[in-house]
């Protein structure tokens, strides 16, 4: 499965700039107006992950292949957007393809850089852009109950998916957003997040975009904003990162040594993201290829086989199943296999982080 994450925030916060630097392109446009973005810029990089690499030496296989992620870079959303305002509806429609939705938040002073709303204040960066999502389901859902009040009085199930949405609809004019709903576990809402894919519903996390010294005053309260909504902050320097776009490994590693970070933005925001979709990496580890395949975590065995192809789900046997730590402490998988650290696991097996896995099947 393949990650998506879009980029949003209000203009001139760093959005492009953060886009290049995750992407180590020049292909966001970055200036100092507003909607300097307007088709939003995509770009599909590796995840990286030194397991791979420590397999790779390993099995010294022809070919390595990494997981990988999406970055979207949506046009800046502003105050009204849910209405038409600045580059209005066609870019939160953008939002619904995304899994994650990584804000970008302004958390630095320059006099030189245009502030849309006048004052730096990330809180309440943070609330337009969230009320316009919100506004926008809101919209959304009531295209969607007019359908629904025709097809009630000849249909249980859209009854219930009415009564469902009614509910929903009392909420969110409460500017709550779907994710607080307290009824997303009915099947009658899935229903309808499935069909209407509500943007208020997505995991956010929050990325505060801080001078090149790392510091700011208004990193204290963006942390207790997000830690009230269940999400996490990632501080980064948006300006720095671009900076680093060609050095190489270790010249960025010991860059960031130097100002005293441990780990880039784009190792931050992946941690980040896969923690927050609760994602997980198994391998599979052969001659011809080792790989890295991601699904969700508490995924058994046939479903994760499912990801390379469904054939392996249709026809399930076991999974030989080693643990990375296993494998890299016996010398690979005959090493593990004479240690009795290969596993065979059957159709309940729920795959953990790391696994290095050989399906059996049979179609």
């Amino acid at each position: 499965m393949g990650l998506s994450v879009g980029i949003v925030g209000l203009p001139n916060v760093g959005k492009s700039t953060t886009f290049n630097a995750l992407t180590k392109t020049q292909k966001a446009q970055a200036a100092n107006y507003p909607f300097c973005t307007i088709e939003p810029n995509r770009a599909i990089i590796q995840v990286p992950d030194s397991r791979i690499d420590e397999l790779a030496k390993i099995v010294n296989p022809k070919k390595i292949q990494f997981s990988t992620i999406e970055f979207v870079d949506i046009a800046g959303l502003v105050r009204g957007a849910s209405k038409g305002e600045g580059l209005g509806n066609q870019f939160l429609a953008n939002i619904k393809e995304v899994d994650a939705i990584l804000h970008i938040v302004r958390c630095f002073e320059d006099s030189n850089i245009t502030h849309i709303e006048r004052e730096i204040n990330p809180i309440n960066d943070i609330e337009i852009i969230e009320l316009e999502l919100l506004f926008s389901d809101l919209q959304t859902l009531e295209k969607r109950i007019d359908r629904l009040n025709r097809s009630a009085k000849a249909s249980k199930d859209s009854a219930k998916i009415l009564s469902c949405a009614m509910t929903l609809k009392e909420h969110l004019e409460q500017n709550k957003p779907v994710k607080t709903f307290k009824n997303k576990d009915s099947d009658e809402f899935r229903n309808l997040d499935k069909e209407l894919r509500f943007l208020s519903n997505k995991e956010v996390i929050y990325c505060a975009n801080v001078s090149e010294d790392f510091e700011s005053k208004y990193l204290d309260s963006l942390i207790q904003y997000a830690s009230k909504n269940n999400s996490k902050v990632i501080v980064i320097c948006a300006k720095l990162e671009e900076e680093m776009i060609d050095m190489s490994d270790e010249e960025k590693k010991e860059f960031l040594l130097s100002i005293g970070v441990e780990k880039s933005g784009l190792e931050q925001i992946i941690k980040t993201s896969f923690e927050t979709l609760n994602l997980i990496s198994y391998f599979t580890a052969g001659v011809k290829e080792v790989r890295s395949w991601t699904i969700n975590k508490g995924t058994k065995a046939p479903k994760a086989a499912a990801i390379i192809h469904n054939d392996f789900e249709k026809g399930f046997i076991r999974a030989e199943t080693i643990s990375y730590t296993d494998f890299i402490k016996y010398n690979g998988e005959l090493g593990a296999k004479e240690a009795g650290a290969m596993r065979s696991e059957g159709k309940d097996y729920i795959v953990q982080d790391g696994d290095i896995l050989h399906f059996r099947f049979n179609v």
